[in-house]
């Protein structure tokens, strides 16, 4: 793996994922009460022993070049790093990134440079665990130009990605972006090619792009020199490649999930607290996931009742109810208070004892949940300072709703309230 250089792309401005991207570039939001979303392709990389990572950004990259410069540091005797590469001007280019693959291009001097015989292009907002290395085995096997990650899938959601059709090699012949009605049908494939069983095979016909690829290092140098007109990997360069070049499809088989969403985002984190087998798992040792050691003390739960949920480290909870639901690291909760069904990053910090005493006397927010409040179905982000006697529980079943001015929105019927803001006492959402 060591002629593999990985490059992430960290997507754009985030904007169905806003308001959580609206002070952090996408893959710095936090999942799971203590990674954030970098941490899932970077320690996919580490676990493939892939150990020259990039990763592309834009947008309020403050916190994510934080996060890396904290979390990753590789030994002085390896090439191993992961290093983040904003969008900046040169006399070449001095636009933004206009696209995945424009992304690419105008780093595409820095990365020509290395020693390498594959790129690895990965996305910065999906939640799964793959090696790389089976994925890379496969493209070199097959001799391939370009291999993407395919996931079989049924004919319920099959609309919803860019599908693409195989012939009896698993060599991808042609693509279609989303079809609906007869050209749904003209895609279907037999999967079996590809390794599923036949009773899978007649269940999930149809192949769908993941959104990660490998090139040969000539071709993808080659691509995106060819034509400057071409921006996205996915809707451009991959399609017009098909015809002139090898490209194999490679099926992952295990669970993957896209959470460039709210919806999503909120779904799948609390996915991870199903029994007694949650779709994706931390908790695995041969390929862990990695994010930064805070040092944090354990949890302190003072009589509280808690059900089918994930604490983090260095929370106080104190006489609440917790049901269903992900509290982030530092997380605090008083006393007769429920949670329910929510999904808390916690707080990048403690707010010191007589700061708290003093907020509480002068009718001030204290950071985290007040007393007796109720949260259901809500994202809290961190820093959150949520009064007492607070009622969040959408009680007009509001859909989509912009209310910055009052520390929230509502997105797809979820309550997300923003980061560092502040609910008043007795305040009902």
């Amino acid at each position: 793996m060591k002629k593999v250089l990985a490059i992430i792309l960290g997507g754009g401005a985030g904007t169905r994922l806003y308001p959580l991207t609206k002070l952090r570039a996408k893959p710095a939001v936090p999942v799971a009460g203590k990674y954030r979303l970098i941490d899932i392709p970077v320690s996919n990389c580490i676990n493939s022993e892939i150990f020259k990572i990039y990763v592309l950004t834009q947008f309020n990259s403050a916190s994510l070049n934080r996060h890396i410069a904290r979390t990753y540091s590789f030994s002085g005797f390896t090439e191993g790093f992961v290093e983040v590469l904003a969008a900046q001007q040169t006399p070449d280019n001095q636009t933004w990134f206009q696209g995945t693959a424009d992304a690419v291009r105008q780093y595409i001097r820095l990365f020509e440079d290395w020693d390498v015989d594959e790129y690895l292009i990965l996305s910065g907002d999906h939640l799964y665990r793959m090696d790389y290395r089976q994925f890379v085995q496969r493209h070199r096997d097959t001799n391939a130009d370009i291999t993407l990650s395919v996931l079989p899938i049924d004919e319920r959601r099959a609309s919803d990605f860019g599908l693409m059709n195989i012939d009896s090699s698993g060599r991808v012949v042609e693509f279609s972006e989303k079809p609906k009605g007869e050209a749904l049908t003209k895609m279907a494939v037999d999967t079996t090619i590809l390794g599923l069983t036949p009773e899978l095979a007649k269940q999930q016909p149809y192949i769908a792009s993941m959104g990660i690829y490998i090139f040969k290092k000539d071709v993808l140098l080659h691509l995106l020199q060819e034509s400057l007109e071409r921006t996205d990997f996915g809707k451009e360069i991959i399609p017009d490649a098909a015809k002139d070049y090898n490209l194999q499809a490679y099926l992952f088989k295990d669970y993957w999930e896209d959470i460039g969403t709210i919806e999503a985002f909120y779904n799948a984190n609390l996915a991870l607290t199903k029994q007694p087998q949650p779709p994706f798992s931390f908790y695995d040792e041969q390929a862990p996931i990695y994010t930064r050691a805070r040092y944090l003390p354990p949890s302190k739960m003072l009589d509280c009742q808690i059900s089918e949920s994930m604490i983090g480290e260095g929370c106080i909870l104190k006489n609440c109810r917790i049901q269903h639901s992900v509290l982030g690291v530092r997380t605090r909760v008083e006393a007769d208070s429920v949670v329910e069904d929510t999904l808390i990053m916690g707080s990048d910090y403690y707010q010191a004892f007589a700061e708290r005493n003093n907020s509480l006397e002068t009718g001030d927010v204290p950071m985290g949940i007040g007393q007796n409040s109720l949260i259901r179905r809500a994202i809290i982000d961190k820093n959150a300072h949520i009064g007492r006697d607070v009622k969040i529980i959408n009680k007009d079943n509001v859909q989509e709703a912009n209310r910055e001015q009052q520390g929230f929105q509502i997105r797809s019927g979820i309550v997300v309230v923003l980061k560092n803001a502040t609910i008043p006492n007795g305040t009902i959402i």
